[in-house]
């Protein structure tokens, strides 16, 4: 009897500490959650004031800091506002000294546009296409034309008529050979991603392209496309 009642003892106490080291452990890991969040906090802050900071440097630097956010799986759309600011400097946001352009960092919009093809969110889908609204520089417009294949989302033409009126735009006034291909690789991952492509804007573009004043390989690549895109059922 009396081992018995020690073995009913015992068990309780076994339970109590059981209980209580869940408790612990319970609290350890909303600590661990608290203290990932408030990591998280910290690392937005830096990343959006050194973002907005004067010189191109800084600038350079929380990009590489976005970089390692969205390597790590963020979608954070606080990240996504910081890229759509940097995207917008010289161009949208402008800052003068005597009259002079100060912020005209052409590099550091095109790895904007490069990091919110990356995030792959519908927030990043239109601040690239707020890019090729309003962009000028052809090397940015080629990057922001690929990111939009990188996501790859198409909703009522919008992406496409986009990049068919900037691919227009340059083939009139100045052709330039690496936009096309990106276009034409763009249109390929769009078309493959969503069963094709019926709008006529993206259709036109391709024949001006392979039509155009553009080196004999991508013309024959819009060729190529255009063929591709006949053996779709859309």
């Amino acid at each position: 009897m009396f081992s018995l009642k020690r073995f009913s003892v015992l068990l309780v106490m076994a339970v109590i500490l059981v209980t209580a080291a869940s408790a612990q452990s319970g609290t350890q890991r909303e600590m661990t959650v608290e203290q990932s969040y408030l990591q998280e906090s910290m690392e937005l802050m830096i990343i959006r004031e050194t973002a907005r900071s004067t010189t191109r440097e800084q600038k350079f630097i929380a990009l590489s800091y976005i970089s390692d956010a969205i390597g790590r799986g963020s979608t954070n759309d606080e990240i996504r506002q910081t890229l759509d600011y940097l995207s917008r400097e010289g161009r949208r946001s402008v800052a003068r000294e005597n009259n002079r352009v100060v912020n005209n960092f052409p590099d550091i919009r095109r790895q904007s546009a490069r990091l919110l093809g990356q995030m792959g969110t519908e927030e990043a889908r239109q601040s690239l296409i707020e890019i090729l609204q309003y962009e000028n520089e052809p090397a940015v417009l080629q990057e922001a034309i690929k990111s939009l294949g990188d996501i790859g989302s198409n909703d009522n033409n919008e992406t496409v008529i986009h990049i068919a009126w900037v691919m227009n735009r340059f083939s009139n006034l100045n052709p330039d050979n690496l936009m096309a291909i990106a276009t034409i690789d763009t249109f390929e991952k769009i078309a493959r991603k969503n069963g094709g492509i019926n709008s006529p804007e993206a259709i036109r573009c391709l024949v001006l392209i392979s039509e155009g004043q553009y080196i004999t390989p991508v013309r024959e690549r819009a060729r190529q496309l255009l063929a591709e895109l006949r053996t779709y059922n859309y």
